[in-house]
């Protein structure tokens, strides 16, 4: 046990850790933080205990350096925060061998800091429901939508309760990605019942953007047998994607009729009123208060999803603190000052292949045909990109316009060119040299 001295100097070292991160690293300060007990500090290491294993694995795999950092700052010693927990500290995801999967649960995604509302009621009550009796409410749970619209937050919030409720129960909460490669590795190594064992033995299997299962077929042979595996033995499948099961491109029928099977729930973009809602709790959660013009301020001013409110905040956060650390409507305004509303950068289609043919030299006659020369189908793909991302038309009205093509071919083609603008820096200039002749419609009226 350490002595009364050092526990009272790693409680003063621990304060002015707190200190530094507020002044220097607000946007990774949480409201938990809180929860954290400095126990001790000698060996060049200060030792700090979390409340749960899930706070211990998310501070020691996402905070460890801006915590080395802040102690080394206030101490001037080159020396080191280390995280432990108690021994009733709860469960955190399935182990094997010696390494952890790489998603790593954060404290911030629990179902009391997830704001519902029209957009994603259904979503969360099946989140809810399936933390209470994993395998027996909803299996598979399906859950969908657009980037940043909270499917991570459900995933892992229901994650979460169900160790909360059973810490011995064994999750395992990965990517698609990370399921590719690691069949990919194994198959080239030949340890497929290496493989098996870790995906067909637990619990809880939860996938991330299992759309990118896409045009892999083999992947797509094994994920089906695992699936059928756990189903079988009652144990609970979640999985979460950018598209509804029937609409994720060249994705086996067995496949999308398994997924079918269980609750697919849409998520959609968040109305006004729980921007609001999403603001304030994340505002808190950060441990700053807003006014409440500006929340309402932020709620106006973006409009797309909650990963952009919470930007949003950040932005603030950095202008605050050369501000004195004031929240005024002033400082908001400096930082949101470039952000345009999406009801105001809205542009037409006719725009769109009026930029597009000129760049490339079509007509839209050719964009609007049946050619698959890679000369016509980029453009053409280049357009039903620009339409999802410029216009509110759905997927089947983008289709429609280009020639009469299906919502699973403007899938594919915006998959394409993200893609493509990911990977080839050449492209994504083009594609940002094409966007900036984009003047949205109100702009050009003015």
């Amino acid at each position: 046990m350490p002595t009364l001295d050092a526990a009272s100097h790693a409680q003063s070292v621990w304060k002015e850790v707190l200190e530094y991160l507020s002044r220097l690293h607000s946007p990774w300060v949480r409201q938990w933080f809180g929860e954290l007990v400095p126990l001790e500090f000698a060996g060049g290491v200060l030792s700090v205990r979390a409340a749960t294993t899930i706070q211990q694995q998310y501070l020691t795999g996402k905070c460890r350096d801006v915590f080395n950092e802040a102690v080394q700052a206030v101490t001037g010693n080159l020396v080191t925060v280390s995280f432990i927990t108690g021994a009733n500290a709860g469960g955190g995801l399935a182990r094997f061998g010696d390494s952890y999967d790489d998603v790593i649960l954060s404290p911030d995604y629990v179902f009391d800091n997830f704001v519902t509302g029209p957009c994603n009621r259904l979503a969360h009550s099946a989140s809810v429901a399936v933390a209470e009796k994993p395998g027996r409410a909803y299996n598979p749970m399906f859950i969908h939508g657009g980037c940043g619209l909270g499917k991570t937050h459900l995933l892992q919030a229901t994650c979460q309760d169900i160790l909360r409720r059973a810490p011995d129960c064994r999750i395992l909460y990965l990517s698609c990605d990370t399921f590719i490669n690691h069949f990919m590795d194994c198959v080239q190594n030949g340890d497929m019942s290496e493989f098996r064992y870790r995906y067909r033995h637990v619990d809880v299997l939860v996938i991330d953007d299992i759309h990118f299962l896409t045009r892999r077929d083999r992947t797509q042979e094994e994920f089906f047998h695992t699936f059928n595996t756990l189903f079988q033995a009652n144990k609970q499948i979640i999985l979460s994607s950018d598209a509804p099961p029937n609409e994720i491109p060249d994705l086996e029928d067995r496949l999308v009729s398994r997924f079918n099977s269980g609750l697919v729930a849409r998520v959609d973009k968040p109305c006004y009123e729980t921007r609001i809602a999403i603001v304030a709790k994340k505002a808190k959660l950060r441990g700053i208060t807003l006014p409440e013009t500006v929340v309402q301020y932020i709620a106006r001013r973006v409009e797309s999803n909650t990963r952009e409110l919470e930007g949003a905040i950040t932005k603030i956060q950095g202008y605050a603190m050369l501000n004195g650390g004031k929240y005024d409507m002033d400082v908001a305004r400096s930082a949101l000052g470039d952000i345009i509303p999406a009801s105001e950068r809205v542009v037409t289609v006719q725009q769109i292949v009026d930029a597009v043919t000129k760049f490339y030299n079509v007509r839209l006659a050719d964009l609007q045909s049946k050619k698959r020369h890679k000369s016509i189908a980029l453009p053409r793909q280049v357009c039903m990109f620009l339409a999802r991302q410029k216009t509110r038309y759905s997927l089947e009205e983008i289709g429609g316009y280009f020639g009469g093509r299906d919502h699973t071919t403007v899938m594919h083609a915006i998959r394409t060119i993200t893609d493509h603008r990911n990977t080839d820096p050449t492209f994504a200039a083009q594609l940002e040299r094409i966007e900036g002749t984009l003047i949205p419609a109100q702009a050009q009226s003015a």
